[in-house]
């Protein structure tokens, strides 16, 4: 077998990155990274083109009143020094963990930028959060700063949490508004230097640079943390799945408080060169979107399914979406029949993709390979990827598995998480005998293609965010009248899965329809939109185990079983 010959990959990314590529087909063969241990993505590729390309443009923001902004990297540089200056100013340090909540805002990036410089761990989260969440989320990670949208009723939320918590040494608004108690963005940053000095001790290579926060079905949300080697990983994302161009505009749907907006609004795109689109709406609507594609002339398009569910539904003719080279999607498994929609409406293949909050893209329709509906696509060849059975033994085509990645000792591939912060005992039920295991099953087919078949636990993903049962079962059983219940996934024609409550009432209850809009009214206090229960059933009695565990599964499979 003759030796693979790696090649620089062109532009900014050829500092770290070889590649092998088949020049007929255009697949990725094989991938390497060199010269990465004290990478750091804000000075080693943002400020470095702000320097050697000024006038690139990085990023075309459009906010909800329609106000165009254009920002170069010669701009990203600068306004992420001045933050950082003023993140500095505030106190902010190496290590701090800092919490942004700023949807689609463009100062999201700026700050992003400037924690990378000065080397504190930032946590995306997204606006929708109430108290419990974030009261959650500062004891959890041990937030030291809040920087979060004016909008909605972010900050009361945030103010009420702050109420049992001390560790906060800042607190900054971006938007229009005042509120007491908060430092105001837009009105400071003007006042600090566009000149940030590299510290000595910066932080790079595998120095923590990130971290989320990840439902799990047994307990409240995890935290992955990240390196900073984390934003090479998505070079893969970038390149060869989205296959963004370094003069086009890519465009991913998604809130920057969720793992996807890192995957498609920020790393992968910008060591690619290429330019970012972001719309600041605040309600998702098919022809705004469509009529944004057209007008902007987006070259590249990334959504979840439930964007492509509704889109299918449309008479795609009447926009002109000819400037669009490729689609893609990931956070759960696409409908086939989604995929045949589009596909006879813009000639265009969606090109799923695999990842999780702890990765970037695992499994993918890259370049160069002739996707099947339905299917996640082939491994990306940064990860050595297996489908293990329950006895950890390797399967065979066409035998369903868990998905795991090769692990060699502290070392991970670029992408694949540290760990989860502060908790041992999680990551090591996750990151054992060599491998990460994800906790999705899957199948691979004769032709090395991969297919999902669903979660080893319970999460559900319901219109493009996954949710754990655990903290919406807490907030059911501390109603009146519940004796026991269940939060399993039921099949929804729009969200792909939507989230139901069945709940067994305490002995001389009725379960009537007054009770239920009770409970509804009293979740809805508590619980953020996107974890509410769509559906509420009252039931006699669980599925259970010999032991006493509840069979989520088995509600699951009855459920579905309805909807064939």
């Amino acid at each position: 077998m003759p030796e693979k010959t790696f090649k620089p990959e062109p532009g900014i990314a050829g500092a770290y990155i070889d590649t092998v590529i088949d020049e007929e087909s255009g697949l990725l063969e094989d991938i390497r990274f060199h010269d990465i241990d004290r990478f750091n993505f804000a000075y080693d590729v943002v400020d470095r083109l702000g320097s050697e390309q000024p006038g690139r443009l990085a990023m075309l923001h459009v906010d909800r009143e329609g106000k165009e902004r254009r920002f170069t990297f010669a701009d990203m540089k600068k306004y992420s020094s001045m933050t950082a200056n003023y993140f500095r100013y505030l106190g902010i340090k190496k290590g701090d963990r800092v919490l942004l909540v700023l949807k689609r805002h463009y100062q999201f990036w700026f700050a992003m930028l400037a924690l990378h410089k000065i080397g504190a761990i930032a946590i995306p989260a997204t606006f929708l959060l109430v108290k419990k969440d974030f009261e959650y989320r500062f004891k959890a990670a041990k937030i030291s700063a809040v920087i979060a949208t004016a909008d909605g009723k972010c900050t009361e939320e945030i103010d009420k949490a702050e109420k049992g918590y001390e560790g906060l040494k800042a607190k900054v608004l971006v938007g229009s508004r005042s509120v007491k108690g908060w430092r105001n963005f837009n009105r400071d940053i003007r006042f600090f230097s566009d000149e940030f000095k590299k510290p000595a001790n910066y932080a790079g290579g595998d120095d923590t640079m990130l971290m989320f926060f990840t439902s799990g079905t047994t307990s409240y949300p995890k935290i992955a943390a990240q390196s900073y080697k984390y934003a090479l990983g998505h070079y893969v994302t970038a390149r060869f799945w989205q296959q963004v161009k370094r003069d086009g505009i890519h465009f991913t749907v998604s809130d920057t408080g969720w793992a996807k907006a890192m995957w498609g609004k920020l790393y992968g795109q910008w060591l690619c060169e290429a330019a970012i689109f972001t719309y600041d709406y605040d309600e998702f609507i098919a022809n705004e979107i469509l009529g944004m594609i057209a007008k902007y002339r987006i070259t590249t398009f990334c959504a979840p399914p439930t964007v492509y569910r509704v889109l299918s539904h449309m008479r795609l003719e009447d926009y002109d979406l000819s400037s669009v080279s490729n689609l893609t999607t990931a956070g759960e498994a696409l409908n086939p029949e989604v995929f045949e929609r589009i596909y006879k409406s813009t000639g265009l293949s969606i090109m799923e993709g695999f990842g999780q909050s702890e990765s970037s893209m695992i499994v993918g329709n890259i370049k160069g390979v002739m996707p099947k509906p339905g299917s996640m696509g082939k491994p990306n060849p940064g990860y050595e990827v297996v489908l293990l059975d329950q006895d950890g033994v390797p399967c065979t085509p066409g035998k369903t598995g868990e998905l795991c990645v090769k692990v060699d000792g502290d070392t991970r591939p670029c992408g694949l998480f540290k760990g989860y912060y502060l908790d041992e005992e999680k990551t090591e039920n996750v990151i054992y005998e060599g491998y990460y295991h994800t906790g999705d099953t899957a199948y691979v087919d004769a032709d090395g293609y991969y297919w999902y078949v669903g979660r080893v636990d319970d999460v559900i993903k319901s219109t493009g965010y996954r949710v754990g049962p655990f903290e919406i079962e807490n907030e059911i059983m501390k109603l009146p009248h519940v004796l026991e219940c269940a939060v399993t996934a039921v099949p929804d024609p729009i969200r792909g899965q939507a989230i139901k409550a069945s709940v067994v009432l305490t002995d001389g209850t009725e379960g009537t329809d007054s009770l239920k809009r009770q409970m509804m009214k009293a979740l809805r206090a508590v619980l953020a939109s996107y974890k509410r229960p769509k559906i509420l059933e009252f039931v006699a009695d669980l599925p259970k185990t010999s032991s006493g565990k509840i069979k989520r599964a088995e509600i699951k499979e009855r459920d579905w079983k309805k909807d064939e």
